[in-house]
């Protein structure tokens, strides 16, 4: 018995395999949203396949540019639309579903044992519940679309445990950025990562879906969290197909163990331009902000909708503040709840689910030298804008930034 990732890959490519080796794996489920499925289609049709292996086991939902920006996007995203139809690809999902990781997961197809890959970095989100989430390359999506396989190196795996509660206005988020400034950029490259320890256990699937989004930008190639009574319940009614979930043994190898205690943590930011330059907020100074996004694949959920709403309930943003929910599952709970009324009424822009302005497409795109306090995971000089400054931090963070016009710390709001 091995890693969570061993075994996994054990069971995907059936045989027993272990950290460095190569094999040839089945995937379970596999996702290209409308910027990759274009260049993913199009291998697909130089390779001179006329069917995709399995059309009931490929995802594409549409997020990034919709809707459409413009002209070129609209007729690439018609050209996967008739393609879909030819395919009879079962789970389209287009303009406003949401954002494809969390359409995939509110679906049923992240699920504990399987193996899950996407044609979009962040696919390590789908480790929240115990399956091997992983991003490639559009040629090697259209290698899957073609076969249902592809090739792997069993990734060694990093384990983290986390000991401690998290304080009030400290999220998932506060401790995603802490352990990215820790371990650094590149400090988990080709590496599975395990959490464990009784914070991870105390976070809900949304929490999860946040620490396991950012694995990647430690270099990841997946982050997990093992499965258990909280990933069961929220898999009730959802789950697309009966699933067997995998735990690591307890003899198995890691290369590394990261310990942290996370009961004294603050509220962290991830200072311009690079992820892992992460402080705590009591080393930040005042910085003046012209933008807050709260949303994406990272923290557009329902929980962080929530948290943002009850800092601004009864009071005005000072800065334009544009909210975008992760689906449109997330959005209609947010209505029914009164959430996204009170964020209106805090002079909030509500935009429609999916991407935004995270990658810099639009609806939200900054000038030059403007500052956007941002929900998402990157914040690369020109992620969203070519000469503007993106600074990382949770919605509570971000909530109570938006109301005073420079980054605060929300437990003082």
């Amino acid at each position: 018995m091995g890693t969570i990732s061993e075994e996994i890959f054990s069971r995907a490519s059936g045989k027993e395999t272990r950290a460095d080796d190569f094999v040839i794996a089945n995937v379970d489920y596999a996702m290209a949203h409308d910027g990759t499925s274009i260049l993913a289609v199009r291998a697909f049709k130089e390779m001179g396949i006329n069917s995709v292996w399995d059309p009931s086991r490929i995802v594409i939902p549409f997020d990034h540019l919709v809707p459409a920006n413009n002209e070129n996007t609209a007729s690439l995203q018609c050209d996967i639309r008739k393609w879909v139809s030819e395919q009879g690809i079962k789970h389209f999902y287009d303009v406003g579903r949401g954002i494809c990781h969390q359409v995939l997961s509110e679906q049923g197809f992240a699920l504990p044992g399987k193996l899950v890959v996407g044609a979009d970095s962040h696919s390590c989100t789908y480790g929240a519940f115990g399956a091997f989430g992983t991003g490639v390359g559009a040629t090697d999506m259209a290698e899957i679309f073609a076969t249902g396989k592809l090739w792997f190196k069993v990734p060694q795996t990093i384990k983290v445990t986390s000991q401690g509660s998290l304080g009030k206005f400290i999220t998932a988020k506060d401790l995603t950025l802490y352990i990215v400034g820790k371990v650094g950029a590149d400090g988990a490259t080709y590496k599975a990562m395990e959490f464990y320890g009784q914070t991870i256990s105390d976070l809900s699937i949304s929490g999860r879906m946040t620490l396991c989004n950012m694995a990647i930008e430690m270099g990841a190639k997946a982050g997990i969290v093992p499965p258990d009574k909280i990933t069961f319940d929220y898999l009730k009614g959802r789950a697309a197909e009966a699933y067997d979930p995998v735990y690591a043994d307890e003899d198995a190898v890691y290369i590394k163990e990261i310990h942290i205690n996370a009961s004294d943590l603050e509220p962290q930011v991830a200072l311009p331009h690079h992820v892992d330059n992460v402080v705590g907020i009591s080393e930040v100074p005042e910085t003046k902000v012209d933008q807050v996004f709260i949303g994406s694949c990272t923290n557009g959920r329902l929980e962080d909708l929530e948290i943002a709403a009850d800092i601004l309930k009864g009071e005005k943003v000072a800065v334009r503040t544009i909210i975008i929910p992760a689906s449109r599952e997330v959005m209609i709970e947010a209505s029914i709840n009164g959430t996204l009324s009170t964020l209106l009424e805090a002079g909030a822009t509500v935009g429609m689910p999916g991407c935004g302005p995270c990658l810099g497409g639009h609806m939200g795109v900054i000038a030059k030298g403007e500052v956007c306090l941002s929900t998402s995971n990157r914040n690369f000089r020109g992620r969203m804008g070519s000469g503007g400054y993106v600074y990382l931090a949770s919605p509570a963070t971000s909530a109570a930034s938006a109301i005073n016009g420079y980054i605060s710390d929300p437990r003082e709001v």
